[in-house]
């Protein structure tokens, strides 16, 4: 469990680390105006658009074996980015990083979702999950302004390597493989048509970010996404053995669990993005001390990880949500108001603290109720559309809110985080994700080990 999150530490720790060094990076590689935003979307770029097939592969090839590719895929990749000495060499080193990412990351959730199937030693587990992979993106922030000043911007990606060797060196002896039982063929049309859309939707969101929507590529990009999308639902329903199963489709709360984190993550990335530059453009401070400023959202965050299996434990998940979410939106419209001249303390501090609270009970509840009823058939695959949709959300929000301006695109990410609280209310059943008793299961919520098969 410390190993695997330890590695999404890691990988969620490199959707953020290098915001605060861009600057440095241009300086140093001589990157144009419009080449230096693809040090950030390369990197979401394959993240994003390889995570249902390789979450797929994970369930069929095993698990533990993806994960170790992935892992020094993103090892390999790390380096690269650090010993770089051109532009286009540090944009390819970020495209392998999230490959390895896209790799790695749903095959680990997918392990600890098996390794705990009881319906609270789960919901325990995958709380620390969560909150830790919300803490990573804090932490991106933090370590990026720090090494940056301090050392340099190549560290930033070299811290990666230790995690790295560390991992490589010790999941094999501590977890055993895992798959999909039976001998089951990879769905390829479907894998290629919706790793296509996925690929071809986080390219255009991008691209309208950088461009604006009036940008015939971004248009295009999202409309051959569409189409791509609507032939991966026509192969699906004629595949003796589809990529995403009707029956997996058909459960509320995973489709509840997944629409209401697309809404979080667009607003939450779009606020990270958005504070980063307001604090250092309007409020005056150096990549240094904006790195400082967040570590009281990390302290936050583990404060709400903290109670966040306990509060859904004895409310249920719909309650929790719901609690969280409210959370979120105070936290949010209060940092909307930050504008120049006002204090770190009085202003600033409040508000974070208030909204890295909210991060920390949401984020491992939604991931407990986008994997629920997840076995070894299909857990790959629910942690890969869990961490696909956090992707794309990303992506929507820096693209169709951080365009807004700071007070507006924080308020427009309080509206989001408000229709996902109206979807949960709603949609969500009452009794998701609760610790009720299951067959295999003492009324202490632990049960056996899974079964897995060694190769």
């Amino acid at each position: 469990m410390i190993v695997l999150c330890l590695v999404q530490f890691m990988l969620v720790l490199d959707d953020t680390v290098v915001n605060v060094a861009l600057p440095s990076i241009r300086d140093e590689l001589g990157f144009s105006a419009s080449g230096l935003p693809w040090v950030v979307n390369a990197y979401f770029l394959a993240f994003g658009g390889l995570l249902l097939l390789c979450g797929r592969m994970a369930d069929l090839l095993g698990r533990r074996r993806v994960f170790l590719i992935g892992v020094a895929l993103f090892g390999v990749a790390s380096l690269a980015c650090g010993l770089a000495q051109e532009a286009w060499q540090l944009v390819i080193g970020r495209f392998a990083q999230g490959a390895g990412a896209a790799m790695a990351s749903p095959a680990a959730m997918s392990m600890i979702t098996l390794l705990y199937p009881g319906p609270r030693e789960r919901v325990r587990a995958l709380g620390v999950w969560g909150g830790i992979a919300a803490l990573g993106g804090t932490a991106g922030l933090v370590l990026s302004g720090a090494l940056t000043d301090l050392v340099s911007w190549r560290g930033i990606f070299l811290i990666n390597l230790p995690i790295v060797a560390v991992a490589l060196a010790l999941l094999p002896r501590l977890v055993p493989e895992s798959r999909a039982p039976g001998r089951r063929r990879l769905d390829v049309p479907g894998a290629v048509l919706v790793t296509g859309a996925a690929v071809s939707l986080v390219y255009g969101l991008l691209r309208a970010g950088e461009t604006g929507w009036s940008d015939p590529i971004a248009i295009g990009a999202v409309a051959f996404s569409a189409a791509l999308a609507a032939g991966f639902l026509v192969v699906e329903s004629r595949a003796p053995a589809p990529l995403v199963p009707r029956s997996f489709l058909a459960s509320r709360t995973r489709a509840v669990a997944n629409g209401a984190t697309l809404l979080f993550s667009m607003a939450m990335y779009a606020m990270s993005f958005l504070l980063m530059i307001q604090i250092q453009t309007v409020l005056g401070y150096s990549p240094l001390v904006a790195g400082i400023a967040y570590l009281p959202y990390g302290a936050g965050i583990l404060a709400g990880m903290w109670l966040s299996s306990r509060v859904s434990l004895r409310i249920g998940t719909r309650w929790a949500l719901l609690l969280a979410f409210l959370v979120n939106i105070a936290g949010l419209l209060l940092l909307s108001g930050v504008a120049a001249g006002d204090s770190y303390a009085a202003h600033v501090l409040p508000g974070m603290l208030i909204l890295s609270l909210g991060n920390g009970l949401s984020l491992p509840v939604m991931a407990v109720a986008a994997v629920e009823g997840t076995t070894e058939e299909d857990a790959g695959l629910g942690s890969a559309l869990f961490t696909s949709v956090q992707q794309v959300g990303g992506a929507v929000g820096v693209a169709a809110l951080a365009i807004m301006g700071y007070s507006a695109g924080l308020t427009a990410g309080a509206i989001c985080v408000a229709l996902g609280a109206v979807i949960i209310v709603v949609l969500l059943p009452s009794r998701a994700g609760g610790p009720r008793r299951t067959a295999g299961h003492g009324a202490d919520g632990r049960s056996k080990p899974p079964t897995v098969s060694r190769p």
